[in-house]
């Protein structure tokens, strides 16, 4: 069966039109016959958006309870009965109510694509994963429901939904978004006209790398290598000398002259010329291009201006930037230079700037250095030396100077040997002294035009001349094999010592390693390959490149073998055997990379495993002490009461009973605990989230305490925001915070209970005057089983705080311990506002209107600990 395609309708904010323009597309597919079916769509109230659902199937929602309230969602199995051929499934990051199939609405679409039904779904920028940080540095306010960047990467179609800032104000403002009582409020917090304008460049710029994806896969997969000018792309070419720094900042100011310019520095190891680089230059210049927004890119080529050009023609780049050359004036005679070759060879479509810099002229190194890799024009140049020169000077001594002496002779033709060598290597040198030596004996050695030696010192002397060009031939080549293999293993440890780095700097995952073989080697795909035994089929653990990862070893290119039971497997061309010294190094790092992921994933379990070992230790320890003892007070009360021997008077027995009934409280508060840490270490706890006001969930929370003891003084002004939370798991939590503070306060000193605004947050703040908490103990207190001071044992086995922040973070509210002026503790539970009711703008923070100046009133039942002792 076919996968479904999926097709998003990608928004910077709520309101641009998402769900609009999915369902004026369902109409379009509706009127070309296509089977098109609702199976979720959010209106919000808007009818505009809720009168195009007119005309469409709609697949009735499954009805969910959950603590007493009702929601609907999706009905998934129906959808799949249906089984249409496109089904609308509105906003795609909205976590499911509890009891759904799956916990995420993009799960569901997921099982829709598998089943073959295409699907059209909508996302605002804020809700991608990666970019929640960005979001929340942006607006303040964390995305709570969340979708991984790859599902809608994976997206066969992503459509922008754009809309400037001021027409989605303006429509705002209009009541076409949110209804009349919370458009001031939106307008003034989430819809500002600079938090708009950010999340429309983050929404534009994430459409722009999916374009240039979707641009570079198609490049790729038609084998395009002409340029395509789309966006503006530098590359600055780096030689590891001090000039790179000046080049990457002129490329950077380049980039910023068009909108979204981007600048990739690049470095090429070869063993055959580019003067030595810097190890720490070339670290300092990586560091400075990254700072600068741009990136870094390591390849090995033996021809810069060609591994150049393949570079940028690869990264569909418009610009390239080098350095003027180092050059000094007799240096150009070994040829024009990198930067005059790149020129000539790039084309029309790629322009590159040379620039000037404080180190021109002032030399490149040693041109020694060329002649570690003798290319087909030197060793050509060094036959037509070593052939073509003995026969001119034969021509020119028998011409023009007949009686120069044998010896002289010699000497000359020497000299032609020597210089075959230089250029040419060992063969052209041994050639020529081969055409020399005939040349000499032919034509200068009595009786000349014949092979024939008259005088025995005369053999003597072409013996030894053929001796010394044999002996200086091997000299010259046997020094640029060692150059060449010198300068093989510099190019070597450049890339190895490249691959270490990005270990260090973090580069820890396997794609990105992979990626890096990738660049490196200038390769299509690079995968790792692994198997359990011989027997067992090959599976990939990572790919990247633009055709699939191979499923053998045996269709690659290049196999390097890791150990018996892993390959890195490469296609694109096959390399030779000299790169694959440096290749198994990249595998063996492939392998650690694996390794050390998966120890790490092992790591995390084992210490997921300790801490709940620690946890039913200690749990042990409470229920062996802290239930027991009221279970003793249980026990002897009834014993007492079921006893002949004594006459209870009606008196006693009203005291027994009651001591059995506190017994059965402390019991039942102590398993609720218990049971309520059991499901946060189990991670079953699923907030049901919605707007509630505090001063109704605040005295619910506080109901229970009706026994003797300080006094809970309330101070939740009506003009306060309502909050997002859950109401059940926020009770719980104000009650074990409230009873915490009540256990260690003085009977005549009240706890306060006040609430307040903070930008957009609700405060409540849990006030005592007890006896404090050290600055060092604060955070270990919300630690399971732990109790600060001189609690006593019985009082609680220390679960109520650990209890509060873990409802608290599963709600996205953060409880913190903080210092009460003049003594005691403050509990601090921050909530966010939800997009009700706005405060009031004339009251300030902290004296909202109605708060007494004293505290407010107290509360009407007097609070004790309700036998739940943290």
């Amino acid at each position: 069966m076919a996968r479904g395609t999926l097709r998003i309708h990608l928004g910077a904010a709520p309101g641009v039109g998402k769900t609009y323009a999915m369902l004026s597309e369902a109409h379009r597919r509706v009127e070309r016959g296509t089977d098109c079916v609702v199976g979720l769509v959010e209106h919000h109230g808007r009818p505009r958006t809720r009168a195009l659902l007119h005309g469409l199937e709609e697949v009735p929602r499954r009805r969910l309870e959950h603590r007493g309230a009702t929601r609907t969602e999706m009905d998934l199995d129906a959808v799949l009965a249906r089984r249409p051929e496109v089904v609308l499934v509105d906003e795609l990051a909205h976590t499911n109510a509890p009891g759904s199939r799956n916990t995420e609405r993009w799960q569901d679409v997921e099982e829709l694509l598998a089943a073959g039904i295409d699907v059209i779904s909508t996302v605002d920028i804020q809700h991608l994963e990666s970019l929640g940080d960005v979001v929340e540095s942006i607006t303040g306010v964390r995305p709570r429901e969340t979708v991984p960047d790859e599902v809608v990467r994976r997206a066969d179609q992503v459509e922008l939904v754009d809309m400037t800032p001021e027409a989605l104000r303006r429509r705002l403002a209009h009541g076409n978004v949110h209804p009349p009582d919370k458009v001031d409020a939106a307008l003034s917090n989430y819809f500002r006209p600079g938090n708009l304008t950010a999340l429309r460049e983050l929404a534009l710029l994430w459409v722009a790398d999916r374009v240039d994806e979707y641009l570079q896969q198609y490049r790729s997969e038609h084998g395009v290598r002409a340029i395509w000018g789309s966006r503006e792309r530098i590359v600055v070419g780096l030689t590891g000398g001090p000039e790179g720094r000046t080049l990457i900042r002129r490329a950077v100011r380049l980039a910023e002259k068009g909108a979204g310019g981007e600048v990739m520095a690049l470095y090429v190891a070869r063993s055959d010329g580019l003067t030595s680089a810097s190890p720490g230059e070339l670290a300092v210049q990586r560091t400075l291009v990254e700072d600068l927004g741009g990136s870094f890119h390591h390849v090995v080529g033996d021809d810069i201006p060609t591994a150049l050009l393949e570079f940028a023609r690869g990264a569909n780049a418009t610009q390239i930037v080098l350095g003027a050359s180092r050059r000094t004036g007799w240096q150009y005679v070994l040829g024009p230079g990198v930067g005059a070759t790149v020129a000539r060879d790039s084309g029309p479509d790629l322009d590159v700037h040379l620039i000037t810099h404080d180190e021109v002229g002032k030399g490149r190194g040693l041109p020694a250095a060329r002649g570690a890799r003798l290319g087909r024009s030197r060793i050509l140049a060094g036959w037509l030396t070593g052939v073509l020169g003995p026969l001119l000077l034969a021509l020119l001594l028998k011409t023009a100077l007949p009686d120069v002496g044998l010896a002289n002779d010699m000497l000359l033709f020497l000299a032609f040997t020597v210089a075959a060598a230089l250029l040419g290597g060992l063969l052209p040198a041994l050639g020529s002294a081969l055409v020399g030596s005939l040349l000499i004996n032919w034509y200068f050695t009595p009786p000349v035009r014949t092979f024939t030696i008259a005088a025995p010192q005369n053999i003597v002397a072409l013996v030894v001349f053929v001796g010394v060009a044999v002996s200086v031939a091997s000299v010259v080549g046997l020094a640029a094999r060692r150059t060449d293999q010198a300068a093989r293993l510099r190019a070597e440890a450049e890339t190895l010592s490249f691959l270490a780095g990005t270990v260090l700097r973090g580069e820890t995952s396997v794609e990105a390693l992979l990626d890096r073989v990738r660049e490196t080697f200038a390769v299509d795909s690079v995968a790792l390959l692994e198997r359990e035994d011989d027997k067992a089929p090959w599976s990939c653990a990572g790919s990247v490149g633009a055709a699939s990862a191979v499923p053998r070893p045996e269709d690659a290119d290049v196999a390097v073998p890791v150990g018996d039971d892993m390959v890195l497997a490469i296609s694109g061309r096959v390399l030779p055997a000299s790169d694959r010294r440096v290749l198994a190094a990249f595998a063996a790092q492939a392998a650690v990379v694996l390794d050390r992921g998966r120890l790490q994933s092992q790591a995390d379990r084992a210490r997921e495993l300790a801490e709940g070992n620690r946890i039913r230790t200690a749990l042990l320890a409470a229920v062996s002490h802290d239930l027991r003892t009221p279970l003793a007070g249980i026990k002897a009360s009834v014993s007492s009461l079921r006893s002949g021997d004594v006459a209870w008077s009606e008196e006693d027995r009203a005291e027994l009973l009651e001591a059995i009934e506190e017994g059965a409280d402390r019991l039942d508060h102590l398993v609720g605990n218990l049971l309520d840490m059991s499901r946060l270490q189990t991670g079953t706890v699923t907030p049901l989230i919605r707007e509630v006001d505090l001063d109704e969930v605040v005295p619910l929370a506080l109901g229970g305490m009706a026994e003797p003891g300080p006094a809970v003084v309330l101070d939740i002004p009506e003009s306060l925001p309502m909050v997002a939370t859950d109401t059940g798991l926020l009770e719980r939590v104000v009650a074990n915070v409230v009873e915490n503070a009540v256990k260690y306060s003085p009977r005549d000193e009240p706890v306060l209970v006040a609430a307040s605004t903070l930008a957009d947050r609700v405060e409540l703040r849990v006030v005592d005057r007890g006896p404090g908490v050290p600055d060092e103990v604060k955070e270990r207190i919300f630690s399971p089983f732990q109790r600060h001071g001189d609690a006593p044992r019985g009082d609680g086995v220390g679960l109520g705080l650990a209890v509060a922040r873990g409802f608290a973070e599963a709600m996205g509210i953060t409880l913190q311990a903080e210092d009460t002026p003049g003594g005691g503790l403050t509990m601090v539970l921050s909530l966010p506002a939800a997009e009700g009711r706005p405060p009031d703008p004339a009251t300030p923070s902290g004296t909202r209107a109605g708060a007494a100046p004293t505290g407010g009133e107290p509360f009407t039942h007097a609070a004790q600990n309700l036998q739940r002792p943290m």
